[in-house]
Parts: structure tokens; C-alpha cells; sequence
């Protein structure tokens, strides 16, 4: 067994045995255990919660077989002592190879919870305009993942990457500013989607617009109004301006007067709240909720009405057939039972003239 204690390049023999037995065996069980975990996935998603299973499993297969064998060549190493030169040539092959794998890992997982949010995004109308924006944000993530690992493998191997990240920011900064007003409506973007003031197919009223959401993108949304023209706003602008969102109403509330001529008796006066009641009642999707006579009006005895339409989102104009309905009503049975709407009226009282010459 003397020829085991012979050097070979600085090291016995025995030192390189172990060091093959090292490599062959942690490059023959890690692939090993990868393909089981992953042939056993079926079974696996049972355990527990699919969604940190899955999360897993796609961990595993993003694992390259590169990575195994630097990692098989590390442990090899432990049992040697390698030349200066050649020592800082394996090790940064190493740092390189271990960042770059933990930098595939963070891409994966960040691909995977975006893939996780489309699928949600999907199962929602109008959902899948959020797209878009995830695929950006994946790819920003990917950029900052990337760039983060190779400031890190740097560092571990001793390079000063202070100067490095400073002229990043410098650079970073100046971009942000030749870029801003893209980047305002992207982070907008981003705002919008998680947010959600509105989504595809909301009825909005901003200012003097008033439209329904066809599109959510990037740098604009795009409105349909209701003349049918489309109107193209920037995210950032959007979320500069008080919106309301009409098609989130869970119901509709419709106030309005009308006016009785002061001629009308007070046991006709009496029947006018009932009678619009039942008017409003009559008509099917309708909540009422009170008719009061609120006010001697300059030429009417004025009653305020109130009714509620509960509608969902995209019946805008369910709402105007039912007031069309009621209000028809209304004035057929106010005609039935001769009550009479007022109407602007002045009376002008003419004085006759008196001549003092006459006899």
C-alpha cells in the first residue's frame, strides 16, 4: 500500500483517491435524486399544498446539471491542495456557477407566481389584460435577479464592487430621467393592476368623460364612450383624476320632482303618494323608497320621489328603460285619477282705467 503515499502533484495518491470517490459518488447521487423527486411528482402534489409542491418541483428541474458537477467538483476539492493559481481558477469557476444557479432559482420562482397570477387573471373578465404589464414585471424581475447575482459573485471573490454599484446608479438615474414619463405610466401600470380602481368592462366617469374600460395596457387605458369614438388616456393621468366608477354600483338611485297645479283638492292631493308607489313598484326591478311633498313651489305643490334599481355592472341602459317605465306610469295613473301635473304659469291681474273728464 506504499504507492498510495506517493505524491502526485503536491498530493499522496490516497488524497486523489478520495477525491474521485468524493466526485463519483456526489455526481452520481444528486442527478439520482433529482430524476426520483421528479418522476415521484404525482404522488408529491398530494402531500401538501400544490402550490409550494409545484414551487419545488419546478425548483428541482431548474437545477442544471452543470451546477451538480461544480458541486461534485467542490467536495472533490476539499481532499486536495491545489496550486495558488489553479486554486482561484476552480474557486471562481465555482462562485460563478453556484450564483448562477441560485440566479436561475429566483427567475423560476418569480416565473412561476406570474404564471399563478394569469391564471387567476384569466378566471376574471377583462382579466387577461393584465398580461401585459406581469410579462414586464417578469422581465424586470429577471434584469434585477441577474444583475444582483453577478454583484454578488463578484463580491465573494473579492472584487470591489463598490465603484461598480455607484456608476449603476449614476447610469440608472439618468436613465430614469430620459425615460420618466414611460416609466411614470408603467409604475401606473402596475398601480392599476394591483389595485384594481377599475378593470375591463367598468363604466367610468372621469371629468367630462364618460366611457367603458376595453383596454388596460401599459402605458394607456383605453376608454369606449358612449358616442363610440375611443379615448386613449395615460395610466398616470388616470390615476391624477378623481374616477368614478359606475359599473361597481350595486344599485342605482333615481331622485326626482314633480309638480301638482295648486287647484287640485286636498283628498287628491292625499292619493298622489300611494299612487306613485304603486306605479314604481309595478315595474320590475325597482326598490322604492319614499314620495313626499316637500315644498309650495312658485306655480306647483312639488314631491320628491326616490327609487332604487339594483343592476349589475353592464346595464346602463336597463336603468333608462326602467325610468322610461315608471315615468309612463306615473302620468297614466296621475290622468286615471284626474290629477293634474303643473305647469309655469304667471297671472296678470290688468287694472281698467279710469277717466276723471268722463260725465
Amino acid at each position: 500500500m506504499g504507492w498510495l503515499n506517493q505524491v502526485l502533484y503536491g498530493n499522496p495518491l490516497s488524497q486523489w483517491v478520495l477525491a474521485a470517490l468524493a466526485f463519483s459518488v456526489t455526481f452520481t447521487v444528486l442527478p439520482f435524486l433529482r430524476l426520483f423527486l421528479l418522476s415521484r411528482a404525482r404522488k408529491l402534489r398530494g402531500l401538501t399544498e400544490a402550490g409550494a409542491i409545484e414551487l419545488v418541483l419546478l425548483l428541482i428541474k431548474q437545477t442544471r446539471s452543470l451546477f451538480l458537477f461544480v458541486v461534485a467538483l467542490y467536495f472533490a476539492m476539499r481532499f486536495l491542495e491545489l496550486p495558488p493559481r489553479l486554486d482561484r481558477i476552480s474557486t471562481s469557476v465555482i462562485v460563478f456557477a453556484g450564483w448562477f444557479q441560485a440566479a436561475l432559482w429566483g427567475v423560476g420562482a418569480a416565473s412561476f407566481f406570474v404564471e399563478q397570477r394569469k391564471r387567476q387573471a384569466a378566471e376574471r373578465v377583462g382579466g387577461a389584460s393584465e398580461n401585459a404589464v406581469l410579462d414586464i414585471g417578469l422581465f424586470v424581475a429577471r434584469v434585477l435577479i441577474f444583475a444582483v447575482a453577478i454583484l454578488l459573485a463578484l463580491d465573494n471573490l473579492g472584487v470591489n464592487i463598490t465603484a461598480l454599484v455607484a456608476g449603476l446608479g449614476v447610469g440608472g438615474i439618468a436613465i430614469a430621467l430620459a425615460v420618466q414619463t414611460i416609466l411614470g405610466d408603467l409604475l401606473a401600470s402596475l398601480s392599476i393592476m394591483l389595485d384594481k380602481p377599475f378593470e375591463v368592462g367598468d363604466w367610468l366617469r372621469i371629468d367630462d368623460i364618460d366611457g367603458t374600460v376595453e383596454k388596460i395596457g401599459v402605458k394607456s387605458t383605453r376608454l369606449r364612450s358612449l358616442s363610440g369614438e375611443q379615448i386613449v388616456l395615460s395610466n398616470a393621468d388616470m390615476l391624477k383624476c378623481r374616477i368614478r366608477n359606475m359599473g361597481r354600483m350595486p344599485e342605482r338611485r333615481s331622485l326626482f320632482t314633480i309638480g301638482i297645479a295648486y287647484e287640485t283638492t286636498p283628498d287628491k292631493l292625499q292619493q298622489v303618494p300611494s299612487l306613485v308607489e304603486a306605479a314604481i313598484s309595478s315595474v320590475t326591478g325597482t326598490r322604492f323608497e319614499y314620495c313626499v311633498f316637500r315644498q309650495f313651489g312658485v306655480s306647483a305643490l312639488e314631491f320628491e320621489i326616490v327609487y332604487f334599481v339594483p343592476e349589475p355592472a353592464d346595464a346602463r341602459f336597463k336603468f333608462l328603460k326602467i325610468v322610461d317605465a315608471v315615468n309612463r306610469r306615473i302620468h297614466a295613473d296621475f290622468a286615471a285619477n284626474g290629477i293634474e301635473f303643473a305647469y309655469p304659469t304667471q297671472t296678470v291681474y290688468v287694472k281698467a282705467a279710469t277717466n276723471p273728464r268722463a260725465p
